[in-house]
């Protein structure tokens, strides 16, 4: 860490005389500058070089991570491994990657045989872990949890206990990182626009959804007036290229109670009633947009979208599967305390309490990696309740613990936070389970072909009935399924 700072001096000192050189002094200043940002390489790389091929005989163990939303997350993931280190007088190469290109990344390096040693990818659960597990290509960390399992909760352990085929055995291949679930947010002062706030909003399913579309209806009415933009009630992804759809397709199905996969992870679609909730499901889902309750360009919404328009008040809420929108706007207090609000669903259509789908985000070892020994030191380092958590809390608040050790940090539970308090209350008080993914692999593929979300796509865009999307969506998972065998 000297050494960087003298760098950035020497760069500041270098670009504080730029304005009295020549044309010649400008280029020995460039000169300079190359090679003092060579200098100060180090192993934190947030993409490829080909420095990192000449430093790879002094490295110890070689990590790919997700790139944070924030630049405290990505420097408290480099703190934590620097501590590492220090401890352990190992070296580490960390590369960060987007979420967008490190599955794919590491499917190209699997390849090639030249995969890391370690990888952690927030979309890993439905693009890398279950098929990984299931082709032998993961190593088996259960010594690393195994001492450790009472520290997590049944359902977190769930998420990372996975079938490996090769072996003929269900064990652990992933340490779970953090985990998330889905939440509601919305803006208190687009209610207080229509005379109504958070006491108002109902708890049971059908007057619940009714509330948003009155909103709706009643903001409409004070837009024509005043000439204001549209707003809408409700920020729903309808797109294929969004990832929130499948997850909050899949939330509605857990509400209306739709198991897809028995409990020894065979399709359930032989059930008429299962075909019958899930249509009934897709209607559901796609009458909002049908209704105008959607913005309409939400049949082409990437990922961020739902986020940046809720955060742009262009709609009245959201769901979301992370604490990404409170986290964007935690640097202003009025607005994160006062104008934005996050609450859980409502009960199911039968009155039941819902039960939330968990992802957990884990870290994998790969079975060909030479460093196992190391790998799992430092997992050993890393799933420490202090260590992790410290990490965790960093990325504010965005994802939230796996540990039952840092739910006990106010951080977590302190009600002057209204945000972070009710994501942690839904995941301490509430009843959860992971995706079908944890019960067969196959269902990753459903999830990354999103077949959900192309069945609501064709109904909203392509006009054609929930039967007949029903229909093709089922089909679809069955030929995946038979394709898996």
């Amino acid at each position: 860490m000297t050494q960087v700072l003298k760098s950035q001096q020497r760069a500041k000192e270098a670009f504080s005389v730029v304005p009295r050189l020549t044309n010649r002094g400008y280029a020995l200043i460039a000169l300079i500058l190359c090679l003092i940002i060579v200098a100060c390489t180090n192993t934190y790389q947030s993409s490829p070089s080909p420095l990192n091929k000449l430093s790879s005989e002094t490295t110890d163990l070689r990590i790919w991570w997700d790139k944070g939303s924030n630049l405290e997350e990505d420097e408290a993931l480099k703190l934590l491994i620097s501590n590492w280190e220090k401890a352990s007088g190992k070296k580490v190469k960390l590369t960060f990657y987007t979420n967008d290109e490190l599955s794919e990344k590491t499917n190209r390096a699997l390849q090639a045989h030249n995969q890391p040693d370690i990888v952690m990818s927030s979309s890993a659960e439905r693009e890398l872990i279950p098929h990984l597990a299931w082709d032998g290509k993961l190593a088996d960390i259960s010594d690393v949890l195994e001492p450790i399992k009472s520290l997590y909760s049944e359902s977190v352990l769930e998420a990372v206990h996975f079938y490996n085929n090769v072996a003929k055995n269900r064990s652990y291949y992933a340490v779970p990182i953090n985990q998330l679930t889905i939440h509601i947010h919305y803006w208190h002062d687009l209610l207080k626009q229509v005379g109504r706030s958070q006491i108002d909003i109902p708890k049971d399913w059908d007057a619940f959804w009714k509330f948003w579309k009155q909103v709706q209806d009643d903001l409409q009415v004070q837009s024509k007036q005043n000439q204001n933009p549209k707003i809408y009630g409700l920020g729903f992804p309808y797109s294929v290229a969004s990832a929130d759809t499948y997850y909050i397709f899949e939330q509605i199905l857990e509400a209306y109670n739709v198991q897809i996969l028995d409990f020894k992870g065979q399709l359930r679609f032989d059930d008429p009633n299962v075909r019958g909730s899930i249509v009934k499901s897709l209607d559901w889902y796609a009458k909002f947009y049908q209704q105008n309750y959607v913005p309409p360009d939400a049949v082409n919404w990437l990922n961020p979208d739902n986020n940046r328009s809720l955060l742009n008040h262009a709609v009245v809420m959201t769901p979301n599967t992370t604490l990404s929108i409170p986290a964007a706007v935690r640097q202003n207090p009025e607005i994160y305390r006062h104008q934005l609000g996050t609450i859980p669903f409502p009960n199911k259509p039968n009155g039941q309490p819902m039960r939330y789908l968990v992802a957990v985000n884990a870290a994998i070892l790969f079975a060909e990696s030479d460093n196992q020994k190391t790998a799992k030191e430092f997992f050993r380092y890393l799933v420490q309740p202090s260590t992790i958590g410290n990490y965790i809390k960093a990325a504010g608040g965005r994802y939230l613990p796996v540990m039952k050790p840092n739910w006990k940090d106010p951080f977590w539970t302190n009600l002057d936070d209204p945000h972070i308090s009710t994501a942690a209350k839904t995941l301490i008080e509430g009843s959860t389970r992971p995706f079908y993914i944890v019960q067969n692999p196959a269902y990753s593929r459903v999830l990354k072909d999103n077949v959900w979300g192309k069945a609501i796509n064709q109904i909203v865009v392509d006009k054609i009935s929930p039967e007949q999307a029903a229909d093709e969506a089922i089909a679809r998972i069955k030929q995946i399924f038979d394709q898996w065998q």
